[in-house]
């Protein structure tokens, strides 16, 4: 049986894709031309109950390599056209097809990497107990610029409360920080930089 959250995902993803195809076209014309194929990055990252899936997205680093044969940092990997497509978030407009197919939504916990699984605490492992979405509590609360402990809190967070409402708003916030190009990336990283592991107990008030 359908829920009401899966409900919405299909009839507003459905005629969103019908309407940016021709600028999907577009990037993907641009894409191909700059960053070369394949044009799209597919990884596994773990969804609902850390099932893995296949997200899509644009690519926006190339596959340079160094003299020890070694891909470059991702600073330095990351075009000029990727770093607009990032900071616009339109690399993340293939993950329409991730939620028309039922492994995403469009809000919830973004999904990150299968190796993290591991380091996650009990807590902080139940971001994994609602589908991975296109954005989140997360990001309309600094994205990229805030510290792993907060952000992994306010995925649990948005566990504990999630609703249509609080879906609503945070799509509107959403559209609000991509215009302004809020918390793209952390001082000193193209991206987040590798989650390590829970440095304090997640139960512990932050301070």
């Amino acid at each position: 049986m359908l829920t009401a959250k899966r409900v919405f995902d299909l009839v507003t993803v459905i005629p969103m894709l019908i309407l940016l195809s021709p600028l999907l076209f577009l990037l993907s014309i641009i894409n191909a031309l700059i960053v070369g194929s394949p044009i799209f990055y597919r990884q596994k990252r773990p969804g609902l109950k850390g099932q893995p899936f296949d997200i899509l997205k644009f690519r926006t680093m190339t596959d340079a390599k160094g003299p020890n044969g070694e891909l470059l940092p991702d600073r330095e990997r990351l075009t000029r056209f990727g770093r607009f497509l990032r900071s616009t978030s339109l690399d993340e407009l293939p993950e329409l097809w991730n939620i028309l197919r039922g492994e995403m939504s469009w809000v919830g916990p973004r999904p990150l990497l299968v190796k993290y699984l591991p380091r996650y605490s009990p807590e902080q492992a139940r971001r994994h107990e609602v589908k991975p979405g296109l954005t989140g509590w997360a990001q309309v609360n600094g994205r990229n610029a805030i510290g792993w402990e907060e952000r992994l809190r306010l995925d649990v967070w948005y566990v504990d409360h999630r609703s249509l409402a609080l879906d609503a708003k945070i799509l509107f916030l959403t559209v609000w920080k991509a215009l302004r190009r809020d918390g793209i990336h952390q001082e000193g990283f193209a991206t987040m930089p590798e989650f390590m592991g829970s440095e304090r107990s997640p139960m512990e008030p932050p301070g």
